[in-house]
């Protein structure tokens, strides 16, 4: 099966730090990734070295081909959003929809149209007029009506509220995702996407500390909540990250055997953001 990003040694410096480092890493088609860190980890410049905005070191192919050289043709089969918050106030509706039909080949504006059509929001309407939640609808339509076969969302749901960024996410999964498109979404806020994602890409002051499917992360890692009487002996099995929580200490490991856990206390499978916790934590340390 051929990869949709398919990147060898990706590397990037800027004045003098490196951005990226060595970041190795295989995209399948019809998967949901997140590129996860915290701000300033390389997760943008990752982006722009995918979509061809910036020159890099290493080997990348997107979608068969070389960002550098070939984007114009790569853009075709490719649509990129940013945060709902870039929409200029002054727009009208109708002129969001005839920017980005002129700017994207797949775009179906009847598709935008019908959507928006089961909203409050009115075509003559300015983005100022809108509420944040009408905003995510526009933004919406304009992702659900491009026919790409790479979408890739930087921080999209930045700025809204939580109700915004759930319906945001979830009629992103419920109708435009299906197994001929992939999404690959960066953010820092793990929670709200957890729930959607295949795969997890880590990343931390440019190096990729994890590339995992979300089905795996149980076979690879366990907490354990340690009974009091139990920390030296839980301490000994070597975890990777430790701390407290409501008075209780948590731990976490990587390829130990739930059965030598299971005496020490109550083990479980640590979320997607628990773990990013643990692991950036454990990158610090």
């Amino acid at each position: 099966m051929t990869a949709i990003i398919s990147a060898t040694g990706l590397a990037k410096k800027y004045r003098g730090k490196q951005a990226l480092q060595d970041v190795t890493f295989n995209v399948a088609p019809g998967r949901i990734v997140g590129l996860i860190g915290r701000n300033g980890a390389g997760k943008t410049t990752a982006l722009k070295a995918i979509l061809g905005l910036t020159p890099y070191d290493g080997e990348l192919r997107v979608l068969g081909l070389d960002p550098a050289t070939q984007r114009d043709a790569l853009m075709r089969e490719v649509a990129f959003i940013a945060d709902t918050a870039v929409l200029p106030k002054w727009i009208r509706v109708h002129q969001a929809l005839d920017y980005v039909e002129g700017v994207h080949p797949r775009f179906e504006r009847a598709k935008a149209e019908d959507f928006l059509k089961g909203t409050d929001i009115r075509l003559d309407s300015r983005v100022r007029e809108l509420s944040k939640g009408m905003v995510t609808q526009l933004h919406l339509a304009l992702v659900l009506a491009i026919h790409a076969r790479l979408l890739v969302l930087d921080e999209p749901t930045l700025g809204l509220d939580l109700l915004s960024r759930r319906q945001f996410y979830d009629t992103l999964l419920n109708d435009y995702m299906d197994e001929q498109r992939t999404i690959l979404v960066t953010t820092h806020q793990v929670e709200e996407v957890e729930h959607i994602l295949t795969d997890v890409l880590f990343i931390e002051q440019g190096r990729l500390v994890l590339d995992a499917e979300i089905d795996t992360l149980g076979e690879r890692y366990l907490q354990l909540h340690v009974k009091p009487d139990c920390l030296e002996a839980a301490r000994a099995l070597g975890p990777f990250h430790e701390r407290q929580v409501f008075g209780r200490t948590l731990m976490f490991y990587e390829n130990r055997a739930q059965q030598a856990l299971s005496a020490l206390g109550e083990v479980g499978t640590p979320s997607v953001a628990d773990l990013f916790v643990a692991r950036m934590q454990g990158e610090k340390a």
